[in-house]
């Protein structure tokens, strides 16, 4: 049983997780004014992330990036969430990028609730709203905050139910979906969620079928939404789904109108 046990938190983290800690670019290459923010987790670990600021006004959206690289392969995004005028925080887990300490499971958790907590705090002084925002594996990230912690919306893209049904998809191997099927598990969280979701999936997703997207807004309680990008894999979404990304998610959050965001 032990044997097991070591077995499967081996499978995870030399399979779920892939840091990079070179910073291969900074926003500010890119014609973005940020910070460069420190901060500690409950366990006493420094994080690393950007606050990249949008319109005065607007939600303080925090960003839970995917299982690889690190907050600098991540640009894009912040872009492309700056021009749609929020105010934006990403930042990377411990043993990522400029973030100290070593990736584990049980630390994946601690730092995503320490994000939100910096974040919290920020957006309370200026009366922000928050927006949670997960991408592949950070969805885990986003569910479990927003779950626990009060929030105006949540979006979830490329989601997978749990890491069980993961490993069924990619690794045949016996029993290992079954040991697996309570980690990293999404499926068991989308119903404690009561604010707005909006779901978004590439319906030629490789990585994550899109059948794992639809599985969990059919799980998740109203009001929801589901945006199929027509086309997209697993990391191309937004590329693929082009203007008609940042429009949906304008949509959604009504950002011209935060005041509609309950």
């Amino acid at each position: 049983g032990v044997f097991i046990l070591c077995a499967c938190t081996g499978f995870v983290e030399s399979h779920v997780f892939f840091p990079d800690r070179e910073i291969i670019i900074t926003p500010d290459k890119q014609g973005l004014a940020y910070e460069d923010v420190f901060f500690q987790t409950e366990d006493n670990i420094v994080l690393n992330g950007w606050f990249v600021g949008g319109e005065e006004k607007a939600p303080y959206l925090l960003f839970f990036h995917g299982n690889a690289g690190n907050i600098s392969h991540r640009i894009d995004n912040l872009i492309l969430l700056n021009r749609i005028g929020l105010n934006v925080f990403i930042f990377d887990y411990r043993g990522y990028g400029k973030s100290k300490g070593e990736i584990s499971e049980a630390g994946f958790y601690l730092d995503a609730d320490a994000a939100y907590e910096y974040v919290a705090k920020r957006a309370a002084e200026k009366h922000n709203k928050i927006i949670i925002f997960g991408r592949s594996l950070g969805t885990v990230a986003a569910a479990h905050v927003a779950a626990s912690n009060r929030c105006s919306a949540v979006i979830l893209e490329s989601a997978f139910t749990n890491l069980g049904d993961m490993a069924a998809c990619h690794y045949p191997i016996p029993f290992l979906s079954r040991l697996l099927k309570g980690r990293f598990d999404t499926l068991a969280t989308i119903s404690k969620l009561h604010q707005p979701l909006l779901f978004i999936h590439g319906d030629d997703d490789a990585i994550v079928p899109y059948s794992m997207g639809r599985t969990l807004f059919d799980a998740a309680c109203a009001p929801k939404e589901f945006y199929t990008v027509t086309g997209a894999g697993h990391n191309d979404v937004y590329e693929t789904a082009g203007t008609g990304y940042s429009e949906r998610l304008n949509r959604f959050l009504r950002i011209l109108h935060p005041e509609r965001i309950q």
